[in-house]
């Protein structure tokens, strides 16, 4: 699939997008890089829709699935707009592993990036990843994100300490 020529962004919907999502993440390792563990491994449905359910209710966050020109999700992310500061933030970003390394992940960022400043007014985007997420790092990184902060052993896995890094991208002025 050429980079992004082909891919719509839509409403994350459960009873179409849920199995295939949930198929993606495969070991503990990964989830908690993808979530923090804020849902168990591996992924079962009304917990997931439990944790996107107190997100949307707290922070205003809203799921969405990327597909491919044949309408099958290839990513994941979800994102809401703070109104009073104009900053988006997208969460619980994740590529299907079998797209990665394609240039789905950065197209994926790019139609996210630009639904945020074009429909939602936001002026920036930030994120958070984990420091050993090094692909997904280097994709943001890719897109435009710059590192912002970090904050020391954010979370910890096994015998693991895994910093956060903050990254943000602006709205560039026409």
């Amino acid at each position: 699939m050429p980079e992004g020529k082909s891919l719509r962004l839509r409403p994350y919907v459960t009873a179409l997008d849920f199995d295939i999502i949930s198929s993606w993440i495969t070991d503990r390792r990964e989830h908690a890089m993808w979530c923090a563990d804020r849902t168990r491994f591996p992924i079962e449905r009304e917990e997931f829709r439990r944790l996107l359910d107190d997100i949307a209710v707290r922070c205003g966050d809203a799921p969405f699935v990327v597909t491919s020109a044949k309408g099958r999700p290839v990513g994941f992310f979800c994102y809401s707009v703070n109104t009073e500061t104009n900053e988006g933030m997208l969460k619980f970003v994740m590529v299907d592993p079998s797209h990665r390394g394609k240039g789905v992940g950065k197209a994926m960022l790019r139609l996210a990036v630009k639904y945020a400043f074009e429909f939602t007014g936001a002026e920036r985007v930030s994120l958070c990843v984990l420091s050993v997420n090094t692909g997904a790092k280097r994709c943001y990184e890719n897109v435009g994100f710059q590192y912002c902060g970090t904050d020391e052993g954010a979370f910890i896995f096994g015998d693991e300490s895994w910093d956060r890094c903050r990254m943000t991208i602006k709205k560039q002025e026409e």
